[in-house]
């Protein structure tokens, strides 16, 4: 009985803390800061971040499903970007009175719900999306309902309707910068409105004061989310994701995550720079 009871604690300890996915090997140290900042939060937090140059990826809980909410507005940004590449639309588009240019900024700026529908309806609706991101073979990122239906039904934080796991973001955003899908014409257009996101600057921004961020938020009752790109300071980029629901201070967790991330980050590519130096230093001698 006694083992019986020990294997029951043991198994109850391993249950609380959060699911690691399998992260790169040089970012351990990172791993198990992240797992005890979000192990002491009563939230469901999951987080992802990927350094676009080497692939090198990190992330607690990071093939767990969250809702997206407006971090899908990315999605439906690059898939009308990808209609103007294929010459079967442009931004000076005429939508309900309004440019295509307009509305993009307007959903990726001050994330207007109205402006996101306008052009999910202009590009065929959700299931229109659904097809780009298969078709670009983005996998684990779900668009099931434009926002007006979304926001009118029952509210499930677990429904997988709508949801993308946070590896599975990074994935996107590391494909949407780095793929083929957009030219750089496009991309650096989609990063701008990004980098110009007026909505919760409290999230991925509230810690890293000065430090180049292009981002999309999300929120819904209980749960907020923050998806974008950070720069390092040896110019470097991440691609980065953090879905919260439940719990309390959710901005801040994310902000403090995020700041743990910049850091991790930046260590490693210092200590590599420094073992790299001293390598050389050493084989000139």
């Amino acid at each position: 009985m006694r083992v019986i009871a020990l294997l029951a604690w043991f198994l109850s300890l391993v249950a609380a803390q959060p699911a690691l996915a399998a992260s790169s090997p040089h970012l351990q140290t990172l791993e198990q800061q992240l797992s005890a900042l979000l192990a002491s939060r009563s939230g469901d937090v999951g987080v992802a971040a990927l350094d676009l140059a080497t692939g090198e990826t990190v992330a607690i809980n990071g093939d767990k499903a969250y809702p997206m909410a407006s971090t899908m507005k990315v999605a439906v940004a690059a898939a009308y970007l990808d209609q103007v590449e294929a010459g079967r639309r442009t931004l000076n588009d005429r939508i309900a009175g309004q440019s295509a240019r307009s509305l993009i900024e307007s959903m990726m700026i001050k994330s207007n719900n109205q402006s996101t529908d306008l052009l999910i309806a202009n590009l065929g609706g959700p299931r229109a999306i659904q097809q780009w991101l298969e078709h670009n073979q983005i996998r684990g990122v779900r668009v099931d309902r434009n926002i007006a239906r979304l926001l009118a039904d029952k509210r499930d934080l677990w429904d997988l309707r709508d949801s993308a796991s946070p590896v599975a973001m990074v994935q996107m955003l590391r494909s949407l910068d780095k793929g083929n899908i957009l030219t750089p014409a496009n991309r650096a257009y989609l990063l701008d409105v990004m980098a110009r996101c007026s909505t919760g600057k409290n999230r991925i921004r509230g810690m890293l004061a000065g430090v180049p961020i292009a981002h999309k938020t999300g929120t819904l009752n209980n749960y907020t989310s923050d998806v974008g790109y950070l720069t390092l300071p040896d110019g470097r980029r991440l691609a980065v994701a953090f879905f919260a629901r439940g719990g309390t201070d959710r901005p801040l967790t994310i902000a403090q995550a995020a700041r743990t991330i910049y850091d991790g980050f930046a260590g490693w590519v210092r200590s590599v720079s420094f073992a790299d130096s001293m390598a050389r230093a050493i084989s000139a001698n």
